[in-house]
């Protein structure tokens, strides 16, 4: 079947023409004041929520997580690093910025009567590629670790009856969450909903380089600690910026693929490769950008990123909505069409949690090839 799409003044930008390319047309069609009513009504910018009382699920009396849930059982949980960002950034940007659009999402539905859950950033201290090795400020673990500390969320969360979980990234590490979402499943074999949303590439068309061309958009290619993140810092958190010190920096290659083979952070060109499968072709950070900055960071100023910031926003919501439209709170999969379990197996871990016949997951029998070891 023909594919309809819906086209924008710039031939290589254009949006499917189903829900979600909808609301991307439309947002980018829009106005700034109309892009600033968006902002707005999500409310951003606003101070962080990390340690204000009632936002998330580690910050609320237990009456009140659990009154909540029984509306909405879905829950964002922000996925962050401690990286070096330019002399100008602070290094815990990438926990900050995810972490600022949840609250936001959870701001927005509230008012609509059935607030999403937020769980505090369990990865704080972030899987990197190889390039960042030696980068001082930048605080590396392991794959293993972090594939194990999300399942190890997940696990909890879906035991204590969230069992719709999106894994919202602002950080490069997505083969590393794709691993830990399938093994949970593959582990536990657990009726549920889980998926990642590295931010940025889901509203890549709004971070397209588009020069001088329009004010309103970035004007050099998103890669690291540049344009595109310093606007969003600036406007998000702009106490923890300092632009009096702000350098610019290009990242350095060994003479080869340099044109059009790779692509950048948010995978805009649509090029064959993405940034993170390869390494050996650029200088690694230490020594080919100490500044910890590739890109034009000086050219950061908020309103090249508010149409992003209210398309992910907006984005999110549609997809909580979408996913409270199927499941209401309370359901989940069928798990007959969904577990190899036996159904008599997983039912008493399906119903409320410390009620009567409740049965925690950690009561579950091992099964299958991905049983821990």
């Amino acid at each position: 079947m023909y594919q309809k799409y819906l086209t924008t003044e710039y031939p290589n930008i254009f949006f499917e023409d189903n829900k979600i390319g909808q609301l991307k047309k439309r947002l980018w069609d829009a106005s700034e004041d109309e892009i600033q009513a968006i902002l707005d009504d999500y409310g951003i910018p606003s101070e962080s929520e990390m340690g204000k009382p009632g936002c998330y699920i580690q910050t609320s009396p237990r009456r009140m997580v659990i009154n909540k849930r029984h509306k909405n059982d879905i829950v964002l949980v922000p996925i962050g690093c401690t990286e070096d960002h330019g002399i100008h950034n602070n290094s815990g940007l990438d926990t900050f910025m995810c972490s600022s659009i949840c609250e936001a999402v959870r701001r927005k539905t509230a008012k609509a009567g059935h607030e999403v859950a937020l769980a505090l950033p369990p990865i704080n201290y972030g899987g990197h590629p190889y390039h960042h090795c030696g980068m001082p400020g930048t605080v590396m673990t392991t794959e293993r670790s972090i594939v194990d500390t999300l399942i190890n969320v997940m696990v909890g969360l879906w035991d204590d009856g969230f069992r719709k979980i999106i894994l919202v990234n602002n950080h490069g590490m997505d083969w590393m969450m794709e691993s830990a979402i399938q093994e949970f499943f593959k582990r536990f074999q657990l009726p549920a909903f889980a998926t990642v949303v590295e931010w940025h590439r889901a509203v890549r068309e709004f971070f397209y380089p588009l020069g001088d061309e329009r004010p309103d958009f970035i004007s050099t290619p998103f890669v690291h600690a540049d344009e595109a993140e310093t606007s969003a810092a600036l406007l998000m958190f702009p106490g923890m910026v300092d632009m009096s010190c702000v350098v610019d920096a290009q990242a350095k290659s060994f003479g080869m693929l340099d044109e059009g083979f790779y692509d950048g952070s948010v995978d805009s060109f649509h090029r064959p490769n993405k940034w993170s499968e390869a390494e050996g072709h650029r200088v690694i950070e230490r020594f080919g950008t100490p500044e910890g900055v590739v890109g034009y960071p000086s050219r950061g100023e908020p309103r090249r990123v508010k149409r992003a910031i209210a398309a992910i926003c907006e984005y999110l919501n549609a997809m909580v909505e979408d996913i409270l439209a199927a499941y209401p709170a309370g359901q989940v999969p069928d798990p007959r069409k969904f577990s190899l379990r036996p159904y008599e197996e997983i039912e008493p871990c399906l119903r409320e949690p410390l009620s009567e016949g409740w049965k925690s997951v950690h009561e579950l029998p091992r099964r299958g090839l991905f049983v821990e070891s």
